[in-house]
């Protein structure tokens, strides 16, 4: 009998733990991440009007093969800056404007879940993101996007997807250092608040409210450092994984670096951080494996990828159905303007004074009548050739959509500008042997910058001024202003009017504020001058006004001593372009 009783009791715990074990199920769902587009939607770049690598053609065949592998197990998101970059964005952006915009088109055939905004969505101003935004079928996401009138999101903060009874919240942030880029009237009526306050925020009322068992944050904001000051640090997304405990995954942006690193949250967690750098080279994903025991998560784990797309043919089906969207914008960047009697390339930019950018220094100058000009390669890698100069070759020469401005700068504050632009692209040279460029110590790449340590489109030179950079001397004793071009003095303590563009204009680099010393809120009382069109519009009339543009250097400044720059410069030059 006793024996009897212990065989059914050991019956009964068998059949009752397999009931259990059953209960418990463990499902695979995959977050893939694009983000930093910059409207490479196909292989095809119509600036050059050559083939490209990347795009979201490409993007399509991967996740195609994905979602054929795991059916309903795919979530599909993008990180923002989709809308500027190649001549395809301007056309929808400010021509086609009666047609769906391309950006929305393409996201929505490729059926993306989530969209968060990024900074160069916004710089194509309220009517263009507005449109935008309301013809993708994606949720668009934006939690510290605050519409002033309600103090309320200005688009969704957050969405939930379910994928294989996973139940998935992705929180939608941007970095808040947009005033310090963009004009106010691009984003009226909007603020930008903290990212890692409003993540607190938006975590807590998400897990309250939507008890989802995955968290992805989605920023359109670097790892770590740029802008910080009083008002707002730009790049918080490592800060937010450490302190922030809730989220799974973190997948973000805006600093063109790929990454794939875990740290761990306050509460112990392991948080998965992913950035697909840009232009559609690569995408980021993250394999998710929950296991739940009936409604209960017993465990997350995550493990992310990053997936070059150089080895995926461009989706059949995807251009198929563009086809006469791509033939009408190759037909329009085909356009000539005028006509250029030299051939010029932005890599003479870095090494002195040279035509590429004195051409719009020039430009600048002649259409603003302002004394001084300030201007950046806006382009690491580009040529202008002789002969007839076209639509696409007014993107090479000008890639965004600013405007230009005139403004207020004392002789002091435009050397104190210079040399924090010097300083941020001229090394301190030590010895004959040293480098003259600051360059990268790490292998990370970033497909506009290569080797140099710094955004190139803050290396600011001048015209209407001559002077010379001593590649010998410290930090902010480098540049010596010697006179105005036109050979009259040049004076610290007078005011000029100088040109330049509106991301400068209004505090981008900080080489205005930090550089040349002027606070933030004085900026636009400075402002003398606006033009009503983007830069790129205004260049192309000038353009087509003088017919015929003979580029040369204007020779007004270069790097000393010649016996170290010189041969500093052969070297780097034949490091950083092989030549």
């Amino acid at each position: 009998m006793f024996h009897r009783i212990i065989s059914i009791f050991a019956l009964t715990f068998l059949l009752t733990s397999n009931a259990n074990a059953a209960k418990q199920r463990s499902t695979t769902i995959q977050i893939v991440e694009t983000t930093d587009v910059h409207g490479c939607f196909f292989p095809w770049n119509f600036i050059t009007n050559k083939p490209a690598k990347g795009s979201l053609a490409r993007v399509a065949a991967l996740v195609n093969k994905m979602r054929d592998e795991n059916p309903d197990g795919v979530i599909l998101l993008d990180n923002g800056d989709l809308l500027q970059g190649q001549p395809i964005c301007y056309y929808y952006n400010y021509l086609a404007t009666e047609k769906t915009n391309i950006g929305a088109q393409c996201l929505n055939f490729m059926r993306y879940d989530a969209v968060a905004w990024g900074n160069h969505d916004v710089e194509t101003g309220h009517k263009c993101y507005d449109r935008w935004t309301a013809q993708t079928d994606a949720d668009m996401l934006g939690a510290n996007v605050i519409d002033v009138s309600t103090g309320k999101p200005y688009i969704k903060p957050y969405t939930v997807i379910v994928r294989n009874n996973v139940k998935v919240a992705v929180i939608g942030l941007i970095t808040p250092a947009i005033p310090s880029w963009l004009k106010e009237e691009i984003w009226s009526g909007l603020r930008f608040d903290d990212m890692k306050e409003t993540a607190r925020k938006w975590v807590d009322y998400v897990k309250t409210n939507e008890k989802p068992d995955v968290i992805i944050g989605l920023f359109h904001a670097g790892l770590n450092g740029g802008i910080q000051n009083e008002l707002y640090k730009e790049n918080q997304t490592e800060e937010i994984a450490k302190e922030i405990p809730g989220f799974d995954v973190i997948m973000f942006g805006h600093d063109h670096l790929a990454h794939n690193s875990k740290v761990t949250s306050a509460d112990g967690k392991e948080v998965l951080l992913l950035n697909a750098s840009n232009q559609a080279r690569c995408v980021a994903v993250a394999d998710i494996n929950v296991t739940k025991k009936g409604k209960k998560v017993i465990s997350v784990t995550a493990n992310g990828r990053i997936i070059s797309t150089d080895d995926y043919q461009p989706d059949e089906k995807f251009m198929k159905h563009f086809e006469n969207e791509i033939e009408e914008v190759k037909k329009w960047t085909a356009t000539p303007i005028g006509q250029s009697r030299q051939t010029i390339s932005t890599h003479d930019c870095f090494f002195g004074s040279c035509a590429f950018t004195d051409l719009i220094h020039n430009l600048q100058l002649q259409i603003s009548g302002a004394d001084i000009s300030f201007s950046a390669p806006l382009t690491f890698n580009a040529t202008l050739r002789e002969g007839d100069i076209t639509i696409a070759d007014m993107f090479k020469l000008y890639k965004y959509e600013n405007s230009l401005y005139v403004m207020r700068m004392t002789g002091e504050e435009i050397r104190k500008h210079l040399e924090m632009s010097y300083n941020l692209w001229v090394n301190t040279m030590q010895s004959p042997d040293d480098h003259i460029m600051k360059l990268r110590t790490d292998n990370k790449s970033e497909h506009e910058r290569t080797l140099f340590l710094n955004q190139t489109f803050n290396f600011d030179s001048a015209a209407g001024i001559d002077y010379i950079v001593d590649v010998t001397k410290p930090e902010g004793q480098k540049v010596k202003i010697l006179r105005m071009s036109n050979g009259q003095p040049f004076d610290e303590k007078k005011t000029y009017l100088v040109a330049l563009n509106s991301y400068r204009a209004n505090g981008g680099g900080e080489l205005l504020t930090k550089g040349a010393g002027i606070p933030k809120q004085e900026l636009e009382s400075r402002i003398v001058q606006k033009t009503d069109r983007d830069q790129r519009w205004d260049l192309m009339e000038e353009i087509k006004r003088l017919q015929t543009i003979d580029p040369k250097p204007n020779n007004n400044w270069r790097f000393v001593p010649d016996d170290w720059a010189v041969p500093a410069i052969k070297r780097d030059r034949k490091l950083i372009f092989n030549e």
